[in-house]
Order: structure tokens, then sequence, then C-alpha cells
């Protein structure tokens, strides 16, 4: 494109909710153009040969429950299916595994689910199904405020429609249950350690801790949601995502160009214009779409100059979540767990509990390598044996609660210099510290181990800018960071205070995640949908 082309959006960075705005926009006619700074599309989804030939990990993100079940997908699913992307699923999408070798799988069926909880504990299926069902009452109002802009008209009307339905009491009870924090509800409501497990190590997932204001409430949404689509992967791999995306973007006259680093958003009169790439060119849209970070929005991309004080300020004091460590492995034979049930699970956690994450979060939080991690272990080739060659298989490990910064060893096993940082002597033997609590309920997993790759959350950050600290939640999700409030207070929902300049992705409403909610609501609001 030369320098003088213009498009009528332009979107800086390949992420999920700018692969979801661009095919929007595109089908819609309008000229879109997407910039992707690395040589690769897809922001988090990518999909590598990391450990041999023939083994297809994904290198970052890897499921779509999320994104199965937002509006983006109830748009553009039909055509990404005929564009060649199809899932792989299961009736057992998530489990936990204690340190004593009990276990118990959350399944699709909720007979099956309440069945096992019961048989754990006796009165959990029942607190289980009050549970759910307490959900699924409440879906309109919930899915609302999660799937919806919060400062809009329409949002607003759903709210006061329920308001006057319910009564204004039961709308602020509701909201009060909403900010119980995970740990101390499932004490209350759970006899069994094993379901206090199977659910404390989702709240991870969704960028919080089992302490946190909201996170009994989001560890209830995962379970409805996992109980009601399973857990999704893309056959074949991620990247076969970003592949249909593609095909779907440029079939509608839209333009993707890889290793495109934007260094500047040009303003002229307060309103966006193009954009500054660091190659010198100059490229000018009508709208400025841009998936990355407040820090990077407010402190690189934008002038300094021309925002407010108040923003700027805020855009500063923008707190980053924990890091995070992964691991892939190629087998040569499939895991055996102690429990053959546990070998169809696509999402397993190894966790002690409730408090074990509490621990393990508190630990991250202070710089501490935590000395008992959460693991979560994800078996892509259960679902989709094309992912390795015949009869191999590979493990995606994850370990959700890393510092960004490691300043010692909670356990007093590893030893770390000050100022170190993510060495790769350190990230290996950290590494190590998961495979071998992994092994010892797996007795053949370290013969059949034959091929390693782990990635420390500075390896995270180099791959993915917006991955700060190797944070894959584009910042702290705490409340004061979420709803009316993220990205910042001074923002009101995805717009900026320059004209024509949008802000999207992980850092703004309605959060991280596979979803696509942020891309699909500005694609919405330019009038795509």
């Amino acid at each position: 494109m030369s320098k003088a082309a213009s498009v009528d959006a332009l979107i800086v960075g390949s992420g999920i909710n700018s692969l979801v705005c661009a095919a929007l926009l595109a089908r819609s006619g309008r000229k879109v153009l997407v910039l992707e700074r690395e040589t690769v599309l897809g922001g988090c989804i990518r999909t590598d040969e990391l450990t041999l030939p023939g083994f297809r990990h994904d290198t970052l993100s890897t499921a779509h429950p999320l994104f199965m079940v937002g509006p983006a997908y109830a748009r553009l699913g039909q055509a990404l299916h005929a564009a060649g992307m199809q899932y792989c699923n299961t009736d057992s999408p998530t489990g936990v595994l204690l340190p004593d070798g009990r276990s118990l799988v959350l399944s699709t069926s909720r007979d099956a689910n309440l069945a096992r909880l019961e048989a754990a504990c006796a009165g959990d299926g029942a607190a289980f199904a009050a549970a759910m069902g307490e959900i699924g009452a409440q879906a309109p109002l919930l899915f609302s405020l999660l799937g919806n802009e919060l400062w809009r008209y329409a949002t607003g009307k759903t709210l006061a429609g329920i308001a006057w339905k319910q009564g204004s009491r039961a709308l602020s009870d509701f909201f009060g249950q909403a900010l119980v924090p995970a740990r101390p509800w499932l004490a209350q409501q759970f006899g069994s350690e094993l379901a206090a497990a199977l659910l404390a190590p989702w709240v991870l997932h969704c960028g919080l801790g089992p302490d946190a204001p909201l996170s009994a409430l989001m560890a209830q949404v995962v379970a409805f949601t996992l109980e009601a689509v399973g857990m999704p992967m893309v056959q074949g791999g991620n990247a076969n995502t970003v592949l249909a995306f593609e095909r779907l973007i440029r079939e509608a006259g839209g333009e993707l160009e890889t290793g495109a680093d934007v260094e500047r958003v040009l303003v002229q009169r307060g309103r966006a214009v193009g954009v500054r790439l660091a190659d010198g060119r100059e490229l000018r849209a009508g709208e400025v779409i841009c998936n990355v970070t407040p820090t990077q929005l407010y402190g690189r991309l934008l002038d300094p100059a021309l925002l407010p004080a108040a923003l700027r300020r805020q855009a500063q004091q923008w707190r980053y979540g924990k890091g995070n460590l992964q691991i892939h492995l190629a087998l040569s034979e499939a895991p055996q767990w102690p429990d053959a049930a546990l070998g169809r699970v696509a999402y397993l956690h190894l966790s002690g509990g409730a408090a074990a994450v509490s621990r393990a979060v508190n630990e991250a939080e202070r710089g501490l390598l935590p000395a008992d991690p959460t693991i979560c272990v994800a078996q892509p080739t259960a679902l989709d044996p094309s992912r390795a060659p015949a009869g191999r298989h590979i493990l995606w490990v994850q370990l959700p609660e890393c510092p960004r910064e490691p300043l010692g060893d909670a356990a007093g096993e590893i030893p770390l210099q000050a100022g170190q940082g993510w060495t790769p002597a350190l990230r290996e033997a950290y590494a190590d510290r998961a495979i071998a609590r992994i092994a010892r309920h797996v007795p053949n997993l370290r013969a059949s181990i034959i091929g390693r790759a782990v990635l420390s959350p500075a390896d995270l950050e180099r791959l993915n800018m917006n991955l700060v600290g190797g944070d894959p939640y584009g910042g702290d999700c705490s409340l004061d960071q979420s709803f009316l409030w993220r990205p910042l207070r001074a923002t009101r929902n995805h717009a900026t205070p320059v004209k024509h300049l949008w802000h999207i992705g992980a850092s703004t409403h309605p959060g991280p995640g596979l979803g696509g909610g942020s891309g699909f609501h500005v694609a919405q609001s330019l009038g795509a949908v």
C-alpha cells in the first residue's frame, strides 16, 4: 500500500478481537487493513512445532469455550467453519487431581455431574445444582453485563427492566452476592475438598485469585459454560482459526500485513487519521482500532501532549497481573493417569484446592516461585489425534501463578540472584518442579517425554508485547480494573479521547480470553453488525 493510500479502518494487532472486528467490517463492505508487528498473524493464537516435527503445539492460547458462547461466533461461526475451521470436543471438559490421588471430572451432563458430586460428599450435588440454577436464572443479567458495552443506553435499559421485574432489593442482592470471593463461597457451599478443588483453579483463567471479589461468580460462570459447550479445540491447531479468519477477511476485500510495526497513531485536529510505521510509511484511515494494552496506547502510540492529564496518569498506573509459564511436551505414548477417565479430560488441574491456589497466588504476587503451584494440563491429542504422529501425544501445561519478576523461591530449592529475571536456567528449573509433580501421578511420564519446550513469562512477552511480564490477561482483572473501569476510569467503552480512535483487546471490557467481544463491540459501534 502506498503512502497516500487510505482505508476505512486500520487495525493495529491481529489477535482474536482484531480478527473479529476486521472480518465484520470487511464483510459489511468496508476497506480494512490489519497490521501485525510480528512475522505471523494471530496474536496469542498460533501453532508451532515447538518440540519435534509433526507435533503441533498451541504456543499460547488453545481452547474456544468463550468464543463459542459469544456474539462473534454467533455471527461468524458458520462462515469460519466453511473457511476451514473445525472443532474437536469432549464430554469431559475439565477435572481435578488432588495430591492424594483423588480426582473428579466435570462433564457436559448435568445429571452425571450431580451424581459425581453427591458421591464425593452428600449435599454437594444439590449445592452445585442450586449454583447452576442461579446462574441460569440470572443469565439475562449476567450475559448482558459480560457480553455488552456497559456505557450504553441498551445495557442501562436492560438493567432497569430487570430491576423493575425483580425489584431493586433483589438486584442489589445479586450484585452483593456477585462480589463474594471464591474461597469462602466454596467452603460454605461444598463439604468435599474435591468439589472446591474442581472449581477453584478456574478463577486463575479469569485473571483472578480465589480471594478476589467476583471470583466465586466467575467460577460458577465457567462451570456453567463448560457444562454447556464442553472444551472445543480447533482441529489441527489453533492457528487454523487465524487461517479461517484470514480467508474471510481477504475474500471480503480486506488486507493483512505482518512485520508491520506501528510506532505512532497520527492525529490531526483531535481525530485519528492513520498511523506511522517503524519503516517510515504513513498509512491513512477513517478509523484506527488498536488492539494493545493501555500503557502501549497512551504511553507509546499516542503523543502524550494530546491526552488529558488524568488519563495519562491512569494509564501509567495500569497494573499487570501474574505471569504464566508454559511447558509443551511431546510424548511417545499417552499419560497413564491414576483414573483412566482423566485421560479424556481436556483441561486437568493438579491442585490442592482453594487454600493451595490462594497460597500460590500470594507467593507469585510477592515475587516468589510458588512452592506448590497450580498445574493446568491440557491434552489436545485426547480430542484431536492429528496434533501428533500416529500413536504419539502432546501435553500443553500452564503454570498460571508465576511472578513477573522472580525475587525468590517459596520452597527454598531454586537459587535466584536479585535482578536476574527469568533466565533459561531458572525457567527450566521451575519447569522441572512441575514435571516432577505430574510424574508422581503418571508413572510413565518421564520415560515417554521425547521433546520439551518451556516458555517463561519473559519468553511470552518476547513473543507478544501485549503479554507484559507474561501476563496473558492484558492487565490485572481485579474489580477496580474491570467492568465500567476497564480499561481506564477516564474512558467509556472502547472509545478514546481521540475521535475515530478505538481501543480493543484483553485490556478492555469484557476482558481477556478468546471471546472476541471487544472487536465485536467496536464493529457494532461502526455499524457493521
